[in-house]
């Protein structure tokens, strides 16, 4: 099976252009979506934050009107309650792009408060690009690309290569649904538990944040 690296903000406010401080966060469906869909597939996640902090959810992606309905948001309330790889985030600057087959950035606001600006961010996603290996991104996730100084990679695209992004929030799911398209593909090369390559057979409207 795969071994999933998370890019997850750790963010919990962004300073608007009056100065003042608006509370932010990863968007919930946006995590929870593809971290239930690529578990529930045999994958392995890590999840990796700036400093090793740990990620704050968006509550405004909570609300009922925001997730579908009061179940919608008590079942992504329950995939990340238990989800135990956010209560243990990974310093981004220790990350290691080889333990890893893919890798997945979540939107919400918070990524343009922090992965937009972070050297780690920008030295692993350039590499990560450079690899020719998934790179999986939503929604306001493109913003964490501005810390690449790449130019030509615009936040539209769809599927560029080895980079694929979403426009929004429910982009998620389909995101991950396709990144095990991707993984199944390339099931011979994907890595093995003991970390080596295993042998063998291997866009709906808008919701603003």
């Amino acid at each position: 099976m795969a071994k999933i690296l998370f890019i997850v903000s750790g963010a919990t406010y962004w300073v608007l252009k009056d100065g003042t401080r608006h509370a932010t966060g990863y968007w919930a469906e946006e995590f929870a979506s593809p971290y239930k869909i690529v578990t529930d597939a045999g994958h392995d996640v890590v999840v990796a934050t700036p400093d090793g902090v740990t990620p704050n959810v968006d509550m405004m992606s909570l609300r009922p009107a925001m997730a579908g309905g009061a179940q919608g948001a008590l079942d992504l309330e329950a995939i990340i309650r238990s989800a135990e790889v956010m209560r243990r985030p990974l310093k981004l600057s220790d990350v290691r792009l080889e333990d890893y087959d893919a890798v997945y950035v979540p939107g919400g606001h918070g990524p343009m408060a922090d992965l937009a600006f972070d050297a780690d961010v920008g030295r692993l996603l350039t590499a990560q690009l450079a690899s020719g290996n998934p790179l999986f991104i939503v929604c306001h996730g493109p913003a964490a690309m501005l810390a690449t100084r790449i130019h030509g990679v615009s936040p539209f695209m769809v599927e560029d290569r080895n980079l694929v992004t979403g426009q929004n929030p429910a982009s998620a799911a389909v995101l991950a649904k396709r990144l095990l398209e991707v993984l199944k593909a390339k099931s011979p090369q994907v890595r093995s538990t003991s970390g080596k390559p295993a042998q063998g057979n291997g866009p709906s409207p808008h919701r603003p944040h």
